[in-house]
């Protein structure tokens, strides 16, 4: 045999680098790694970083100061589908970090992952893709970014996949991306419902409980609760319900059922199963404190409707939620308050809480917890609605103190509850009592500048149920209630303006408070609140007819029309007819006016002046209008002429203090007679008493700190010592019209027959009572020659002033009369009955005393003509 050779080894190629196995220690090596253009490398890498991000969290963050994020980024994209998977395990496990969360929503990576979840990738990368986004859908933003790249419909695909991670992690970003209701919508129309009943049916508890958290969530939705019962989804609660072994879903799956019996159909089904009863077992039975309180939350959800309220009351449910009242779970005292509200609307059980159940709740009011205390009140608030025996109970119970507490509460609902408690208890006078004994009317200062309107509305229906007395109008007056109180008119919200008005027909019972809401603008709110067809009420008509009722020149004004309650005091003035929305100037402006040609303003004053003027018989020169009067003659005639016959002349009295007179006016009929012939002899003497008018200088206005007064009136105090002395003692009520109707006519000219009506030359002398007046402002008393309107006017201060009832009504063209309501003792009809009173016009011009039926021609005569 020839000796064998032996066969050298080819070196390699010079251009091929040698193969190079690396052992590193450092994390900050393998991160350069990624990097690498070998497929083995970065799967390498991959592995090498998602073991040492398993480890803890210190370690992801120090992966993420390495700059490892951006580089995997981009390998989740690799053709390679080991590099691609490896990757998508490192961002399945470092997205639970929010500095890798924040960074990853910066680089838009959202739509990569959410490419990992397409049908033909392996299980596993569907695993940490969906784990991934399960850890970034915590934050909105996430959600964001997930549902706009579209993510919701491939993770309800991924709830049939057949692994129990990929649905656990699937059906936990779908639990975190309904949170949000367009999330919600979306899940409806890919018809997610089926799938996710599937995942009752699994056998990792983890994936049920979130199966029912989702359930619960998307529930609140009236289009999710129809897909859920049309899928069966109802017997599959039930079964969970039924199912001992199944105690820890008990709680979801009684929250889904909650929900559901908001509609009418899913609780006729229920009650027809013996859902209902299963419910009031779990609530009785349980220890558990949320399974009490879902129990309670399906209680109150299904008492809404009244036949489940009578068969809950027929089970003695109330026992039971008194019992939960007593729980140590602050969620389900909440949860048993509000299935208790919703029971008192059955009767029967409003009777049951009376005794027990009222003075749990009431301790409830005291909680430290503000959520209790707010279902308390609502407890309270609907079992004391329309029950005044539950009013009393709360009442006897102390609740006055913790309801007033709470009105300063921080929650809007604690605070509208509270007040809707106290408005049902004072209703009752001796509560009523008690409450404003607690300083109600400060405690609602808040409530009446909150910026919610169920607490405004409530708030100013409390005032007006408390502002009955007048020591409470005076506490809300005095702490600054008013002034909130007239704002919350300007509500757009028609309930708060409702209430606000009703509020202030109360407060204006009083002269005082009605002063102070006038200045406070309510009467120009209201007016313009009754111009609005929308947003008048028939409490704010009352609440300006109230507040016109305490400013009787401004009614007289707009409405043309005092009724027999409305009695006119001193300081009342008719300025004419105004039209709805224009401001009526005050007294005080029109009488420092300049002179004009417009209608004069007469004036009821029978108030003396401050600083009495000298004797009428030498001089008339009041300064109370701020400015010079002359002592014409003709003026200084009106004050002397006499009363008619079968008038008492208070001679003898000349320092009657009831009267208000400064001197005494009296003389006798000839010269009264004499001077009116007399009046036509001095037209000459006219002329030069104008000029000497107008050559007296205006006196200067007082000091701005002096006390303006009106301008007082002698004659009218005159008429009403004559008035008072001679005809209030007169018995028949008719016999005193008729003789203050003849008086009145007297002082204002006389008798006038239709005839000569237009002869009766009253303008001139009504001009030239202006003229030397130097005012617009005329006292009553200085007319001597009155038309329909100075009659009518004058018969109704004196007949107010005597107690004579009577109306004023304003007629056209300077008509106006006084009705009056006498009885008709010829009409009686059934023995111990009197007729309705039947309605007169009283004659002051034409047949001074006559008395005119209301509905007769000469009434017609009297008013039109």
């Amino acid at each position: 045999m020839g000796k064998k050779i032996k066969k050298e080894v080819e070196p390699p190629p010079k251009d091929v680098f040698d193969p190079l196995t690396i052992e590193s220690k450092k994390a900050a090596t393998v991160v350069l790694m990624l990097n690498s253009p070998e497929e083995e490398i970065l799967a390498k890498a991959c592995e090498a970083i998602y073991k040492f991000a398993l480890k803890g969290e210190e370690n992801k963050a120090t992966l993420l100061e390495l700059g490892a994020v951006e580089p995997l980024t981009k390998l989740l994209t690799h053709e390679d589908k080991v590099v691609r998977r490896n990757a998508t395990m490192i961002f399945g496990i470092m997205a639970s970090n929010n500095d890798v969360k924040k960074l990853l929503r910066e680089l838009e990576v959202m739509n990569s992952v959410i490419a990992q979840l397409a049908p033909e990738e392996e299980v596993v990368i569907h695993e940490f893709a969906s784990l991934c986004l399960a850890n970034m859908s915590v934050e909105y933003t996430g959600k964001v970014q997930i549902f706009e790249h579209g993510g919701l419909e491939p993770l309800i695909r991924l709830l049939s996949s057949p692994d129990p991670d990929v649905k656990k992690n699937s059906i936990e970003c779908i639990y975190n991306l309904v949170q949000d209701f367009q999330c919600r919508t979306t899940l409806q129309e890919l018809n997610a419902i089926p799938p996710i009943l599937e995942l009752l049916k699994s056998e990792y508890p983890i994936i049920q409980l979130l199966a029912l958290k989702t359930l619960g969530v998307i529930t609140c939705d009236k289009e999710s609760r129809t897909m859920l019962k049309d899928n069966q989804g109802l017997d599959q609660l039930t079964k969970i319900l039924d199912a001992k072994e199944l105690n820890d879903l008990h709680v979801e799956a009684l929250s889904v059922i909650a929900n559901c019996l908001e509609d009418m159909d899913t609780m006729v089904l229920m009650q027809q199963t013996g859902g209902l009863k299963k419910l009031l077992l779990f609530a009785e039975n349980s220890t558990i404190p949320d399974i009490q309180k879902n129990a309670a939350k399906a209680i109150t959800k299904a008492a809404y409707d009244p036949e489940n309220r009578k068969f809950f009351h027929e089970q003695e449910v109330e026992k039971c939620l008194v019992t939960l009242l007593g729980s140590d779970s602050e969620g389900t005292k909440i949860a048993a308050s509000q299935a208790i509200s919703a029971m008192s609307e059955n009767s029967s059980s409003k009777d049951f809480f009376n005794t027990q159940g009222i003075p749990q709740i009431v301790q409830l009011l005291r909680s430290d917890n503000e959520e209790v205390r707010e279902a308390a009140a609502l407890a309270l608030a609907n079992l004391t609605t329309s029950s005044p025996a539950n009013a009393n109970a709360a009442a006897e119970a102390d609740a006055i103190d913790p309801l007033i507490n709470i009105l300063s509460s921080k929650r809007d609902g604690a605070i509208a509850n509270a007040a809707t408690v106290l408005t049902n208890m004072a209703i009752q006078e001796p509560l009523r009592s008690i409450i404003q004994s607690h300083e109600v009317m400060r405690a609602l200062l808040g409530p009446l500048h909150s910026t919610n309107t169920v607490v405004q509305s409530r708030a100013a229906l409390t005032v007006a149920a408390t502002a009955c007395d007048m020591e409470a109008r005076n506490e809300l007056r005095n702490c600054g209630g008013l002034e909130p109180l007239t704002e919350l008119l300007h509500s757009k919200n028609d309930e708060v303006r409702r209430h606000a008005s009703w509020a202030v027909m109360v407060c204006a019972s009083d002269e005082l408070t009605a002063v102070e809401l006038c200045k406070l603008g309510a009467l120009d709110i209201l007016e313009e609140i009754n111009l609005s067809v929308s947003r008048k009420n028939k409490f704010s008509e009352a609440a300006y007819n109230k507040l016109l009722n305490n400013n009787l020149s401004l009614k007289y004004s707009q409405t043309g029309y005092l009724s027999s309650i409305n009695i006119i005091t001193d300081g009342f003035y008719d300025y004419g007819r105004i039209n709805p929305g224009t401001k009526l100037l005050p007294l005080k402006e029109l009488c420092l006016q300049e002179l004009n040609d417009h209608r004069a303003i007469l004036l009821v004053n029978s108030k003396s002046d401050t600083s009495p003027p000298p004797s009428m018989e030498d001089k008339l020169s009041e300064v109370g209008y701020g400015r010079s009067i002359s002592s014409s003659s003709s003026l200084r005639r009106a004050s002397k002429e006499k009363s008619t016959a079968g008038f008492g002349s208070p001679t003898e009295e000349k320092s009657e203090p009831t009267s208000g007179r400064n001197t005494v006016l009296s003389r006798g009929a000839t010269k009264e007679k004499g001077s009116r012939k007399g009046r036509g002899k001095k037209e000459e003497e006219k002329v030069k008493e104008e000029e000497e008018v107008l050559a007296v200088p205006k006196l200067t206005e007082g000091s701005p700190d002096k006390e303006w007064y009106p301008p007082p009136d002698p004659e009218f105090c005159v008429y009403v010592y004559e008035v008072t002395k001679s005809i209030l003692p007169i018995i028949n009520i008719k016999d005193q019209i008729e003789a203050l109707a003849k008086y009145v006519a007297d002082k204002m000219g006389g008798k006038i027959s239709k005839e000569k009506l237009s002869d009766f030359s009253w303008e001139l002398h009504i001009s030239e009572l202006k003229f030397q007046l130097k005012s617009n402002v005329i006292p009553i008393g200085y007319i001597k020659k009155g038309i329909f309107y100075h009659r009518a006017l004058l018969f109704k201060a004196l007949a107010d002033k005597i107690g004579v009832g009577c109306c004023l009504v304003r007629g056209e063209y300077s008509r106006a009369w006084n009705q009056v309501k006498l009885l008709n003792e010829a009409r009686k009809g059934i023995i111990g009955r009197l007729p309705p009173p039947e309605e007169y016009i009283v004659d002051l011009m034409f047949h001074p005393g006559a008395l005119l039926k209301l509905r007769s021609r000469e009434a017609d005569l009297y008013r039109f003509l």
